[in-house]
């Protein structure tokens, strides 16, 4: 695979990525993909999967996870609400976490990612106490099947996520790094959260945003990728910088609007096919 080939997100059924059709009509080499629903986890399904993408002469970089209960009305219900945090909803989520690596492993995908949810910043806290456990029995589980966890940077700041990781202790625990998710979230710059935690860093997500008026309290807008103030080009050199080689994977959420999405991947890419042509020539 060439260093930095252009991806896209992407969705069968649930989630809001872009569609296989556009990304082969894109000529995008490789996908994340959101996981799709029970029904379509299949051995079946997943054959016919497989030979879609060999069709499309598209390769699966990683599986990404959600849950239907989940909601990002704002930054307090995404709190409550998102990943294998809460409480309430962790146990049936692990389990369907482990259907989905499972999923993962029969498409012959290597990497399986989800937003974990709120770290807590305490690790003296009971809550912090169990977001590690349920982390390490994915890890160990996704160990037994060859993958690597990937958690979605953005709902914590850098150093917190960085402590979490070490914390953790499993080998195959690595970030998908969002540097938009930074700024939506509030929690930190994203060029500088990318240096702190540059060594975990195995996928990304290129996606911009604006910062919100109240930062942490309201969310940040997203935007076209290079209208924001991610800074892209620099987010690109520092990636650079850490000798990161894998996809350049465009995330752009708007599956309500498929005509603008199409536009603004199409966009995405001509933004990046540029700054790979002037950083790594």
């Amino acid at each position: 695979m060439d260093r930095w080939p252009i991806g896209v997100f992407t969705s069968l059924d649930a989630g809001l990525g872009a569609q296989l059709e556009v990304a082969k009509e894109l000529g995008i080499s490789t996908i994340q993909l959101y996981a799709p629903s029970k029904q379509k986890r299949t051995p079946a399904h997943n054959k016919e999967l497989v030979q879609r993408l060999e069709r499309l002469g598209i390769a699966l970089t990683a599986v990404f996870a959600g849950f239907e209960s989940e909601s990002y009305a704002d930054i307090p219900t995404v709190g409550r609400t998102v990943g294998l945090v809460p409480k309430e909803t962790r146990a049936p989520r692990l389990a369907e976490m482990i259907d989905i690596a499972k999923f993962t492993h029969e498409l012959g995908c290597s990497v399986v990612g989800l937003h974990l949810g709120f770290v807590p910043h305490d690790p003296a806290e009971p809550l912090y106490t169990a977001v590690l456990d349920v982390t390490r029995k994915l890890c160990d589980y996704c160990r037994d099947k060859d993958l690597s966890l990937h958690l979605e940077t953005g709902q914590e700041p850098a150093i917190v996520l960085l402590e979490f990781l070490k914390r953790v202790g499993r080998d195959n625990l690595f970030i998908n790094f969002d540097p938009a998710n930074m700024i939506l979230y509030g929690v930190g710059k994203p060029i500088e959260a990318l240096e702190i935690l540059g060594s975990y860093v195995r996928s990304v997500h290129c996606k911009d945003a604006k910062w919100a008026a109240h930062p942490r309290k309201e969310w940040g807008q997203e935007v076209p990728l290079g209208q924001g103030d991610v800074n892209i080009e620099a987010f690109l050199r520092t990636l650079d910088k850490i000798r990161y080689s894998g996809p350049l994977t465009i995330e752009r959420e708007l599956s309500h609007d498929p005509v603008r999405q199409r536009a603004e991947i199409s966009l995405a890419i001509g933004v990046l096919e540029q700054l790979k042509t002037k950083i790594l020539h």
